[in-house]
C-alpha cells in the first residue's frame, strides 16, 4: 500500500479486510454445507462462466471503469441457486483471478473483489428476507437482489474514485447509474431466465449461458468498433467532429441539399490572435480557451475543429439571411466569454451558401474562407458574407489608398484569394507566385523598391480572371477557340482595374506578363527585351507554380521535372536569364529542390 494516499486507504484497507473475512466465512459456511457433486458442478459451471466474462467485459460510454460485465449474471444467479456463501465465492473469485492474471496493482485487485464478495454477501442477506418459494418470490429475490448488488458495488467503487480523483460522490453514483442502469436491469432479466431454466433442468440452464457469452462479447467488438470509428472522426480536445468528419458530412449535406433543391450554409470561424494567447499564457491556457468555445459552439447543429483555432459550422437548410444571422449569433456568444487572465474572447466569421455563391464542395470552401480572411483584415471580431462585387471594390481602393508596402500587400493578398477562389489552382496560388517572382527579382539584383513592386504585381497577375465567367476558368478540358480568347482578355481586363491607382508600373506588368520572349504571346505580341523585366519574371513564376499545381485536366509535376521544362522554353517563352534566375532559386546547385518548397509553404 506503499505510496497509496491516506484518505484512500481509509477506504480501501477496510473493504479488503472485511472482504477477506467474508470470503473465508463464505469458504466456511460452504464447506460446512457439505455440498453435493450436482452442487459443486454447478457452482464451478457458473464460476468458469464468470471467469470468461471477467476477461471480457462490455465497455460503456461514460463511466470511469472498464465497463459491465456479464459475470454479474453468473454471480447473481449463484446467490440465487446456491446461497450467499458460493455467491460470495463465485463474485469474489472471478475478479480476483482474472485482475491479478491481468498484472494489476495487488490493492486494487484486493479492493474491486473485496468490494463484490461484500456486495454479494449483502444481497444474500437481503434475499433471505423474502419469504416464500414459487414463481413470484424468486421474481421479487432475483429483482431485490440485483438491485442491492448493484447499488452496493456501485457506491463502493465509486467511493474509492472519489477519493482518488477528490470528485464528488454524489455526482458519480448519480452518473454511473444512469450509464449503467439499462445494462444491469436486462441482466438482472437475465438471471431470472437461468434461475427458471436451472429449476427446471441445469442443462437447459448451460445452453443459456454460451449464447449469453456470445452476445457479450458481440457487443463488446461492436462497441470497441464504434468507439473507434467515433475516435476517428472526433478532435480528442474539443469533442467535435474533426477536418475528416467535417469532409463527410459537408459531402452528405450537399447531396442532400442538390437533391432537395436546399440551400447549405457553411460558416469557417477563427479566434483572433490566438497565437498571442499561447505565446503569452502557454498551450495549455490555449487548450482550455479552445474547449471553452467549442462548448459554446457545441448548441449550434453540425460544429467541427478543423485544426488549431479553427472551426466550422454547417447550417442545412439554411439561406444566406440565416446562415449570416446564425454566425453574427455564434461571433456575439463568444465574445461574451470570460477568461480569468486573458480578457474578452473575440473571433472572426466568414459564411458563403450552396448553391447560391458556390456550386460544389471546393469552392464553397474557398469562398468561406475568402470571407473569414476578409473579416480579419476588416477589423476582427466580425462576420463578412462572400461578396465578389464588394470584395473587388473595396480592396481595389484600399489598394490605391494604402501609403506603405506592406499594407499595399495586404490589400493585394486579400484581393488574391477572390481570384484564387474563382481558379481551377488549388491553395494560394497568387501568393505563390508572388513569392516566388520577389524571389527571382532579389537573384536579377533589382533594388528593394522593384523587389517590392515585382511582389505586389505577381499577387495581382490574374486579377483580371474576376470578370471571366466561372465556367471558363472551372471547365475540366482544354478550352475552345471562343472561350480561349475569352480567358487571354484577363490581362487587359486586370489592367484596367488597376489603371490610374498610383502603384506604377503594376498595372503595366499585369497587362503584359503573357508576352513570350519569341514574340508570340499576348495581348501586344512583344518581344525579347521589349517586354517589361517585372512581367517576364512575373511570367517565368507563374508558369513554374502551374506546373507543379494539379490542374483539373492533369497532375501536378515534381519540382525537378517542372524546372526542367522551364529550361526547354527560355529562350523561346521564358527569358533565359530569369530561368536561370529560377534554377539558383530552387536552389539546384546548392540544395534539393524541396529543400526550397519547404522555405515556400514556410512563407504561404
Amino acid at each position: 500500500m506503499a505510496g497509496v494516499p491516506r484518505r484512500v486507504l481509509t477506504l480501501v484497507a477496510p473493504v479488503s479486510a472485511a472482504g477477506v473475512f467474508t470470503v473465508a466465512a463464505a469458504f466456511a459456511a460452504f464447506a460446512a454445507s457439505t455440498p453435493n457433486v450436482a452442487t459443486l458442478l454447478g457452482v464451478a459451471a457458473l464460476l468458469a462462466a464468470s471467469l470468461f466474462a471477467e476477461r471480457y467485459p462490455v465497455p460503456l460510454d461514460g463511466i470511469d471503469a472498464g465497463g459491465v460485465s456479464v459475470a454479474f449474471v453468473f454471480g447473481l444467479g449463484t446467490i440465487v441457486l446456491f446461497g450467499w456463501a458460493p455467491g460470495v465465492l463465485v463474485c469474489f473469485a472471478a475478479p480476483a483471478l482474472t485482475q491479478a492474471l491481468e498484472h494489476r496493482p495487488p490493492i486494487r485487485v484486493a479492493f474491486n473483489a473485496s468490494a463484490l464478495a461484500l456486495a454479494a454477501a449483502t444481497t444474500g442477506a437481503v434475499m433471505a428476507l423474502v419469504p416464500g418459494e414459487g414463481a413470484a418470490a424468486l421474481a421479487v429475490r432475483v429483482a431485490l437482489g440485483g438491485t442491492v448488488q448493484v447499488i452496493a458495488n456501485i457506491f463502493l467503487v465509486s467511493s474509492a474514485i472519489s477519493l482518488t480523483s477528490r470528485r464528488p460522490l454524489v455526482p458519480l453514483v448519480s452518473a454511473t447509474l444512469r450509464v449503467t442502469g439499462v445494462a444491469f436491469t436486462i441482466m438482472t432479466s437475465t438471471t431470472l431466465v437461468l434461475a427458471v431454466l436451472w429449476g427446471v433442468q441445469p442443462l437447459l440452464a448451460s445452453a443459456l449461458v454460451g449464447p449469453l457469452l456470445a452476445i457479450a462479447l458481440y457487443q463488446r467488438s461492436d462497441f470497441l468498433a464504434l468507439r473507434a470509428m467515433r475516435l476517428a472522426l472526433t478532435d480528442p480536445l474539443t469533442g467535435l467532429g474533426n477536418h475528416r468528419h467535417f469532409d463527410e458530412r459537408l459531402r452528405d449535406e450537399l447531396q442532400n441539399a442538390a437533391a432537395t433543391d436546399a440551400s447549405l450554409g457553411l460558416c469557417l470561424l477563427d479566434l483572433d490572435d490566438f497565437k498571442h494567447i499561447n505565446d503569452r499564457f502557454g498551450h495549455p491556457a490555449g487548450d482550455r480557451l479552445l474547449v471553452q468555445v467549442a462548448e459554446t459552439l457545441r448548441r449550434d447543429g453540425q460544429t467541427f475543429r478543423l485544426g488549431g483555432d479553427e472551426f466550422a459550422i454547417l447550417f442545412p437548410a439554411s439561406g444566406e439571411d440565416e446562415a449570416l444571422e446564425a454566425a453574427r449569433s455564434i461571433v456575439n456568444r463568444i465574445t461574451e466569454l470570460r477568461t480569468d487572465e486573458r480578457g474578452p474572447v473575440t473571433v472572426s466569421a466568414g459564411v458563403a451558401c450552396f448553391p447560391h455563391q458556390a456550386s460544389d464542395r471546393e469552392e464553397l470552401v474557398r469562398l468561406a474562407d475568402s470571407a473569414l480572411y476578409w473579416a480579419k483584415e476588416h477589423g476582427k471580431n466580425r462576420v463578412r458574407v462572400y461578396r465578389p462585387a464588394l470584395v473587388e471594390f473595396d480592396e481595389l481602393r484600399s489598394l490605391a489608398e494604402e501609403p506603405d508596402a506592406p499594407s499595399r500587400f495586404r490589400a493585394a493578398a486579400s484581393l488574391a484569394r477572390a481570384v484564387d477562389a474563382r481558379d481551377t489552382y488549388t491553395g494560394n496560388h497568387s501568393q505563390r507566385v508572388a513569392i516566388l517572382a520577389a524571389g527571382l527579382a532579389e537573384r536579377l539584383e533589382l533594388d528593394k523598391d522593384e523587389v517590392s513592386l515585382v511582389r505586389l504585381a505577381a499577387g495581382l497577375h490574374d486579377l483580371g480572371k474576376l470578370a471571366i465567367p466561372e465556367d471558363i476558368l472551372r471547365k475540366p478540358g482544354p478550352l475552345d477557340e471562343t472561350e480561349r480568347a475569352v480567358l487571354e482578355r484577363h490581362p487587359q481586363l486586370g489592367f484596367r482595374m488597376l489603371e490610374g491607382l498610383n502603384i506604377d508600373p503594376v498595372a503595366r506588368w499585369v497587362l503584359h506578363h503573357h508576352e513570350r520572349w519569341d514574340g508570340c504571346g499576348y495581348p501586344d505580341g512583344l518581344a525579347g527585351t521589349q517586354i517589361p523585366l517585372g512581367a517576364r519574371i512575373i511570367l517565368v513564376a507563374d508558369a513554374f507554380d502551374a506546373l507543379t499545381s494539379d490542374r483539373v485536366y492533369r497532375r501536378r509535376l515534381r519540382p525537378a521535372d517542372a524546372l526542367a521544362e522551364v529550361r526547354r522554353c527560355a529562350g523561346t517563352q521564358f527569358d533565359p536569364v530569369v530561368v536561370t534566375a529560377l534554377a539558383e532559386e530552387l536552389g539546384v546547385e546548392e540544395q534539393p529542390i524541396e529543400r526550397f518548397e519547404l522555405k515556400l509553404a514556410a512563407a504561404v
